[in-house]
């Protein structure tokens, strides 16, 4: 027989993937040895157990590969069923297993699982159920050391330092095993730079000086904003000015007493799709409330305030609000159709989303949030209505797509693709060697080379051949999204988006986005020309839109 060998290691395993995966492939080998070789591997790095097997990307490619006539192998073997399955994963993945022929081979039973077996069903839920046991007796043990360790040793737990301190050695690793390792403890330590800058922000707002006022003076007196003296780990912002946000953040951060705080946020998982259980979660951070930070019980780092003035400042910053007249604002979610997708030419932001008199806006309110100290030309506030700007899109989408441009649509779409060679190119050559071998092999026997001398050539290149067709056959499914589209599958995909587009209209905004995204667009708005310019990647196609207040050109 031929098999295909899973395995899996995650980060939370503390592991060399190398080894990992050896060990898992030996145990492997060792079941089917006696039946067989494994002749493919799929093996998934960097993924939680607790990832249904669609979402990992090792076993979604073998999942796709059970779908093929030529996938090479008969059966599947896994090296430990902890690993490959998750609370009911199994459930959910061997039934396809099933419906394609494709047997499922564990070590806890021995062989291959029977599907009208009851005790191997109740065995393989049970090591489901060890998996999530397994993981959630982690997380608790893991969690609660934490919280024990920064409030009674107040040790620094990891993360970026908070701007106003650097990193300290602070000794060797308490563990021996890690400290044998190298490893060691850190503390904070005032950074001689940015300290003052935290002590000078405190003290302004308690003299009675506003948020925005303090990153005013802060920006104009060319003082670099945290993103900006940190540019190593936020290339991601633009670092131009002080932000209304960036002071708050520094306001509402008790580390600056000197005590150890952890837990102000939380891994939260909720459900992909309700009607679908067996996507899985989502995992996002959440804020916890305050009552569940945890603060150490000493003052372990230098402070740079005092506890009196952060509660000071804490009660200035309750008593400005609307939560401090007791009405909590109710939070809506509006349907937006261009949601993430229209920028700001001027500042090259998103603009953002905002509901005004029952219909879907965009705003840039960069000067509000950013004390620019006038180094920008920005306006106060930039409005964009969606309406206005839906119906000129979706015409130029429908002519872009309309029967007449087909053609040229095609050549555009064909000629913007880029030129990849074939993945499996090597693994295609040695097939077609293997063919040569086979025909030369026949050609022998023909001319009268003793039968079974070439019957043993014939197994050795026909095994060869099973490994490289299983090798393409997952070759394939893993590049099967980088490759070069036919003109016959291009106009497949026209056809459809063009009957798509004539639904626009009419679709629902959450509808019109996922579309809207499939074509790559991205808007950029010029609120001077009041001129929208669409992209769709990888077409090559632009479309400029003139947007008034007393009507739409395009």
């Amino acid at each position: 027989m031929r098999f295909a060998f899973y395995g899996r290691v995650s980060t939370e395993d503390q592991q060399d993937p190398d080894a990992s995966r050896n060990w898992q492939l030996a145990r492997a080998r060792a079941l089917v040895e006696r039946h067989g070789e494994i002749v493919v591997e799929f093996f998934d790095v960097g993924q939680s157990r607790s990832i249904p097997w669609k979402r990992r990307p090792e076993a979604a490619r073998l999942l796709e590969v059970l779908k093929r006539q030529d996938r090479g192998f008969e059966a599947v073997v896994v090296g430990e069923p902890q690993r490959a399955f998750y609370c009911n994963q199994y459930g959910l993945t061997f039934p396809v297993f099933a419906h394609y022929g494709v047997g499922l081979w564990v070590p806890e039973v021995g062989g291959a699982v029977d599907p009208e077996s009851e005790a191997h069903d109740l065995v393989m839920s049970v090591f489901g159920g060890m998996s999530k046991g397994e993981r959630t007796r982690i997380k608790v043990r893991v969690r609660s050391a934490m919280a024990a360790q920064a409030q009674v040793e107040g040790r620094y737990l990891g993360g970026r330092p908070p701007y106003g301190y650097r990193l300290a050695d602070a000794g060797p690793h308490p563990n021996p095993a890690k400290a044998g390792d190298g490893k060691r403890l850190h503390r904070l330590e005032p950074d001689p730079k940015t300290a003052p800058v935290v002590q000078r922000i405190f003290h302004e707002y308690l003299s009675g000086i506003g948020v925005f006022a303090i990153a005013q003076r802060l920006t104009a007196d060319g003082i670099p904003c945290p993103s900006a003296y940190d540019r190593g780990r936020n290339q991601h912002r633009s670092g131009v000015a002080w932000s209304k946000s960036a002071v708050r953040t520094i306001l509402t951060n008790p580390r600056y007493t000197g005590h150890e705080v952890w837990n102000k946020q939380r891994k939260q998982e909720s459900l992909i799709d309700v009607e679908d259980v067996g996507l899985g979660h989502r995992t996002r951070l959440a804020w916890n409330p305050r009552d569940s930070w945890v603060f150490s019980d000493q003052q372990v780092h230098a402070a740079l305030i005092s506890r009196e003035t952060f509660e000071q400042v804490r009660a200035r910053l309750a008593s400005r609000g609307p939560r401090s007249t007791g009405r909590v604002p109710e939070r809506k979610k509006h349907p937006y159709a261009l949601k993430g997708l229209l920028f700001h030419e001027s500042c090259g932001r998103r603009m953002q989303g905002n509901w005004i008199r029952e219909r879907a806006h965009y705003r840039c309110r960069y000067p509000n949030e950013y004390a620019l100290a006038n180094r920008l030309d920005h306006p106060l506030t930039v409005h964009l209505r969606e309406d206005v700007l839906l119906e000129p899109l979706d015409t130029w989408l429908a002519q872009v797509f309309a029967p007449g441009k087909i053609e040229r649509s095609l050549t555009e779409m064909e000629e913007s693709q880029p030129d990849h060679a074939p993945a499996g190119a090597e693994t295609r050559r040695a097939l077609a060697e293997c063919d040569r071998k086979l025909a030369r092999h026949q050609a022998a026997l023909e001319a009268g080379t003793d039968p079974a001398l070439v019957a043993k050539w014939t197994r050795q290149v026909q095994r060869e051949k099973a490994v490289l067709e299983a090798q393409l056959a997952a070759s394939d499914a893993r590049t099967g999204a980088d490759r070069r589209m036919t003109a016959a599958e291009i106009r497949q995909l026209v056809d459809a988006m063009g009957g798509l587009l004539q639904v626009l209209r009419d679709a629902d905004p959450g509808d019109k986005l996922e579309v809207y995204r499939q074509l790559g667009l991205k808007l950029t708005y010029n609120e001077t020309t009041r001129m929208v310019v669409a992209e769709s990647q990888p077409r090559p196609s632009v479309c400029a839109v003139v947007v008034s207040e007393g009507g739409v050109a395009h």
